[in-house]
């Protein structure tokens, strides 16, 4: 198994935390390996609660989307790319908790395609959600920084 590049971690998550979604949810990609990763939102009451006073569903959507992603990724090659093409999750536990926590795990990486999954629990440890995601990889598709890269495996 490859080894992924710490200081290609580290300007990935640099980036992908600026990148105007991640901030929109309070999202961050806390940390990144070879097969996973976590990522992890600060929950904002004014901004991510449904009418009845719990996370809305849909940011339980994004998060598992996300660390299902980032997963898989860390495995693909350089200068390729990968987009989700389903997304299945179970919503385990509603929740008004300031933070959830998501496990982002690689399951299988194919020629065309990857498979991840993904646990959300609250800072308790709480499971509150399980989803897995299918993604497709794209040829010729690098992820776009400034500057010089530097290679992503070791």
């Amino acid at each position: 198994m490859r080894k992924i590049n710490p200081e290609y971690v580290s300007m990935v998550s640099e980036a992908t935390n600026a990148s105007p979604y991640f901030k929109l949810l309070n999202m961050r990609l806390i940390h990144l390996d070879t097969g996973s990763c976590k990522i992890e939102i600060d929950v904002d009451p004014k901004k991510h609660f449904q009418p009845y006073g719990n996370v809305h569903g849909g940011v339980y959507a994004s998060i598992i989307d996300a660390a299902a992603f980032w997963a898989v990724f860390s495995q693909v090659d350089e200068n390729i790319g990968m987009t989700s093409v389903d997304l299945k999750l179970n919503f385990l536990s509603a929740t008004n908790g300031l933070k959830l926590i998501a496990y982002g795990k690689s399951i299988k990486l194919g020629r065309t395609l990857g498979y991840g999954q993904t646990q959300v629990t609250d800072e308790t440890g709480k499971m509150l959600a399980h989803g897995t995601s299918t993604l497709m990889i794209i040829q010729n598709l690098s992820f776009q920084f400034g500057g010089s890269v530097p290679p992503k495996f070791l």
